[in-house]
């Protein structure tokens, strides 16, 4: 259960909806790099798990709403509040991977000189 939440398109997804109901396009132009097909796929995984509800609009051509439903509003308070962790801590995790390359470049260099 817990893969099926913490994925990055679910709580991408999750965190645009919550600012209310989108259809499918709008969706995706939102969230920005996600192909159709995984957006398609990750809000059926949302749908099946009752945190997003789906309403079609009978219209030609018909038009499809996506909303976060009460349990998806519920997801929404972690899924933000990971958001605001994440945000707050970017420079350190930055500073951390670029130590980590640094250590990284110096063992490899100690390796060639091994050899």
């Amino acid at each position: 259960m817990l893969a099926r939440i913490s994925d990055k398109w679910t709580m991408l997804v999750v965190h645009v909806l919550g600012g209310g109901p989108y259809r499918f396009n709008a969706l995706r132009r939102e969230i920005g790099e996600i192909s159709q097909k995984v957006l398609a796929s990750t809000l059926r995984d949302l749908e099946e798990n009752g945190f997003v509800s789906r309403t079609v609009t009978p219209a030609t051509p018909p038009q499809v709403e996506y909303a976060l439903t009460e349990l998806g509003r519920e997801l929404l308070v972690p899924v933000r509040a990971l958001a605001e962790w994440v945000i707050g801590n970017a420079p350190r995790m930055d500073a951390a991977r670029r130590n980590y390359a640094k250590r990284r470049g110096s063992e490899e260099a100690n390796k060639d000189l091994a050899l």
